[in-house]
């Protein structure tokens, strides 16, 4: 009755792995219609080529695959537990990822300050847990966006709108971060402004997607549409004259 049963990683491997990347799963992601679960980043890339389930084949939406997966916390929780160190390292890929990139990083991933050993002692007695550890096991929901470019006033610009529109970043992240990807991906100048809306509204730069996702009551793993528009200053100049 007392014996415990001890289970080897390496027996659960083929349960918490992603089937196309064939690493644990980061952020997983399960399709509603076959109950097949991925790395968010790997099904969303996927699905820019494909509308079928890369595991069994089986067609998730004729036209926008996206709309039929879902964010599975419960399997990512599982994950993180049992695999030692997982979340942890997956938080300084993401650090490096927007520093190397000159980006802003979102509130979520920032590191805990550090805390003393006589605060440690202190909150130890008043049987209070420290900011780590209240922390370490959660993550900021992602966010899909469909990034659409709007045609008016394209001519006088010479650029490309994205090739790939599809796009998955945490809900903490706000339009000025968006805006930064837009600038990076598109190669734009110091002159070029970009413009992100969402519906009939020109969104603010302090505006998170969160809050975003919440004001259009969507539910996790819905995607969220943003329209963008570039306009130059230097042609604004022109015309005022």
């Amino acid at each position: 009755m007392g014996d415990k049963h001890v289970v080897r990683l390496l027996d659960v491997n083929p349960f918490i792995m992603c089937p196309i990347c064939s690493g644990y799963l980061v952020d997983a992601t399960t399709i509603t219609e076959c109950l097949h679960t991925f790395c968010k980043s790997c099904i969303v890339k996927h699905f820019e080529n494909s509308n079928r389930c890369p595991k069994c084949n089986m067609v998730v939406h004729q036209t926008i695959p996206h709309y039929n997966i879902r964010s599975d916390g419960t399997m990512q929780d599982i994950v993180n537990k049992m695999v030692p160190n997982l979340e942890e390292n997956e938080k300084q890929r993401v650090r490096e990822f927007y520093s190397s990139r000159g980006m802003e990083l979102p509130k979520p991933v920032y590191q805990n300050p550090p805390v003393t050993d006589k605060k440690k002692s202190s909150e130890k007695k008043r049987g209070i847990l420290a900011p780590g550890r209240i922390c370490s096991t959660t993550t900021s929901p992602m966010v899909c966006l469909v990034l659409e470019c709007l045609e008016s006033g394209s001519g006088k610009l010479n650029y490309q709108p994205l090739q790939k529109k599809f796009v998955s970043v945490s809900g903490e992240a706000t339009v000025k971060h968006v805006k930064a990807f837009l600038r990076k991906k598109l190669q734009l100048d110091s002159l070029c402004e970009v413009i992100i809306s969402c519906g009939d509204r020109v969104l603010e730069q302090d505006c998170t997607l969160n809050f975003l996702q919440c004001s259009r009551s969507m539910s996790q793993g819905e995607l969220l549409l943003l329209h963008y528009c570039l306009s130059s200053s230097k042609y604004k100049c022109e015309e005022s004259k």
